[in-house]
């Protein structure tokens, strides 16, 4: 191997992908599996190193079926590996914005790549309204999803939700609002939809966190349309119950904004990971090199570590130039 090889190896720098909104990974078995937004169909990015995702293992796994209720505007999906089975969770419509939802497909394979991925329908709380950007996951041994939604039937604001779930494909009762777009820094952007003229005031891309018996939901907050799209913070302080809505706190100010002195613009939709050696903490999210590029074929995948602070919330610090050179997340 030569030098520059071990070097290249060793080293990335931001971007990791050209494209690749709300991206997300997990990792199983020695192995990240990645994907991000492809409207149509579900990619899944094979890989020992997810900062070398140009050169990874990839795979079509779903193409969505014309004329169907989540056949278009396939958004942010998540692949997860619960109870020995694989699930890909992910928001679809019908080619108008209003009919999104979200929707499940399972896969009994031990290896996502190999196998067959089966439609299992959609996965909806009691109250079946406007539902994108799900996240799963288990707590005290309960598994739960967060999402962002609409109150109504009409676009005007996004809030966050959870649920308890009966199984992987399966909400168990009503949603719970946890989140609603109040500070100045969540406002930005204003959209005019296909029906009615609206301001839109936006949290969605919730993300579950925990780190030393804390839990937290990272979020995105502003229109992903502005430059001022960002990451916001939820920390629980309760004990054990989720879904009581006065225990979760909101940050006073974003965790991750736009950075004029990097570059770096409408940074957010994020996941988290672990480095291969399980020491380290980081952080994936999707941004804007230049302004304005709002949320079209511009916005690209990076990624840098986290730390904690005395409190045990996480710090994420300025968005990293793409000037800057970075070690891999740590092998050993």
């Amino acid at each position: 191997m030569t030098s520059n090889a071990l070097s290249a190896q060793q080293t990335f720098t931001n971007p990791i992908l050209d494209y690749g909104p709300d991206p997300y990974s997990t990792y199983h078995n020695g192995y990240y599996y990645y994907t991000h937004t492809m409207q149509n169909h579900l990619v899944l990015l094979k890989s020992k190193n997810l900062a070398d995702l140009k050169n990874a293992e990839k795979k079509i796994i779903w193409t969505a079926p014309a004329n169907t209720a989540y056949s278009a505007e396939i958004w942010a999906p998540e692949f997860h590996f619960i109870m020995g089975k694989w699930y890909v969770y992910f928001a679809a419509d019908n080619g108008y914005n209003n009919t999104h939802r979200m929707y499940v497909l399972e896969n009994n394979s031990e290896n996502p790549m190999e196998g067959e991925w089966i439609f299992k329908g959609k996965i909806a709380a009691q109250t079946d309204k406007w539902a994108i950007d799900g996240n799963v996951f288990t707590y005290k041994k309960q598994l739960y999803m967060i999402w962002s939604g609409w109150e109504g039937d009409t676009n005007g604001q996004q809030n966050i939700y959870i649920a308890k779930m009966k199984s992987p494909t399966e909400i168990d009762g009503d949603r719970v609002l946890i989140s609603s777009p109040t500070n100045q820094w969540e406002l930005h952007g204003a959209l005019h939809d296909d029906v009615n003229p609206a301001q839109v005031n936006v949290n969605e891309g919730p993300q579950f966190l925990t780190h030393k018996n804390k839990a937290f939901i990272v979020f995105s907050a502003s229109g992903c349309w502005t430059d001022n799209y960002s990451l916001g913070l939820l920390t629980f302080t309760g004990k054990n119950n989720l879904l009581d809505p006065l225990a979760w706190a909101k940050s006073d100010k974003p965790i991750l904004e736009k950075s004029d002195k990097a570059k770096v613009y409408a940074p957010g939709h994020n996941s988290f990971f672990k480095s291969p050696n399980g020491k380290e903490d980081w952080i994936l999210y999707h941004a804007n090199s230049n302004p304005g590029e709002g949320c079209g074929m511009q916005r690209s995948p990076r990624m840098q570590q986290i730390k904690w602070d005395k409190n045990g919330k996480p710090i994420i610090g300025e968005p990293i130039s793409e000037e800057v050179t970075l070690a891999i997340p740590a092998m050993q």
